[in-house]
């Protein structure tokens, strides 16, 4: 991973013509997103994104089902406008707050990140968002606070992943402090210059590209600091597999199949496999979070 040099080129120099989208045109037309101000460019990684079109039809999002098409067929009935978020917990000024006072004069940057699903797959994403470092300091970290822990919007009227019960809901998910603090931690409102579409979390999720994609907890409705560590979703309902961590290790496997090496999403099922970088390539930037742990038993 490398910061970009003016030199380099943007994703929307690789990308085909009809994917991309005038980054001024979003700015204007992005409703709560223009308030935060100009996207700039911020990480980026030395390979193409993804397609379009295999990002956005390719998603875990069980409150629409498990079908890895689900989401794109049944997100459209989701409301995100008016969106508010409660951020409550060990904060110095607790309150709901509507998505336009979360985005205000936060700076938005497109980060084209490596992005890992547990089961082996992978993207290159350029998100746009910003750093949930700004958001958390602006309500005001209080000494006690360990750990961060977010729900995502269950709403079983327009969700019928929620009606039928398929997981215990709202979903739920947490990250240590110094993890949600750390500059790569990105609450992310959209990708490739377009609003985030509501199949990938729409209208803001969280993305620590060090770590799987269950980590990245879509539609968030709450954001509380806290002082233990929080319950996260699949460590309740399958803790023998699913570990509070979920930090791309190839070296530790899943029990029921290896992370030693992933396909691209996109690239067909008989692809060339890659082999998965430690913390996902990010190990430069955050192994030292994670010094004297033992990686097999914090997983």
């Amino acid at each position: 991973m490398r910061r970009p040099r003016s030199a380099d080129p943007r994703w929307s120099d690789v990308t085909p013509k009809s994917l991309f989208l005038s980054r001024r045109a979003v700015i204007a037309g992005a409703g709560a997103m223009a308030l935060a101000g100009p996207a700039r460019a911020a990480w980026t990684v030395d390979e193409p994104p993804t397609a379009l079109e295999a990002i956005t039809s390719y998603n875990n999002f069980y409150e629409f089902g498990f079908g890895k098409d689900d989401p794109k067929r049944h997100a459209g009935a989701m409301t995100i406008d008016p969106w508010s978020i409660k951020i409550d917990g060990l904060v110095d000024r607790p309150g709901t707050y509507d998505l336009a006072d979360v985005l205000k004069g936060q700076a938005i940057e497109e980060r084209i990140y490596r992005f890992r699903c547990v089961e082996a797959w992978s993207m290159i994403v350029p998100w746009q968002g910003f750093e949930l470092a700004g958001l958390l300091k602006r309500v005001g970290v209080q000494p006690g606070a360990k750990y961060v822990a977010f729900e995502s919007l269950a709403r079983p009227e327009e969700m019928p992943g929620v009606r039928k019960m398929n997981l215990d809901y709202p979903y739920v998910e947490g990250l240590r402090l110094d993890e949600a603090m750390h500059p790569l931690t990105l609450m992310a409102t959209g990708l490739y210059g377009e609003p985030m579409p509501k199949q990938n979390g729409a209208p803001i999720r969280v993305i620590v590209p060090w770590k799987y994609g269950f980590k990245s907890i879509k539609s968030i409705v709450r954001i509380r600091l806290m002082d233990r560590e929080p319950p996260t979703t699949w460590n309740q309902l399958q803790p023998q597999e699913y570990g509070f961590y979920a930090n791309v290790n190839p070296q530790v496997d899943h029990p029921r199949w290896s992370q030693a090496s992933e396909r691209r999403i996109g690239e067909g099922m008989f692809a060339k496999r890659r082999e998965t970088l430690m913390f996902n390539g990010y190990a430069d930037e955050v192994a030292g979070l994670y010094s004297g742990m033992d990686l097999a038993k914090f997983y």
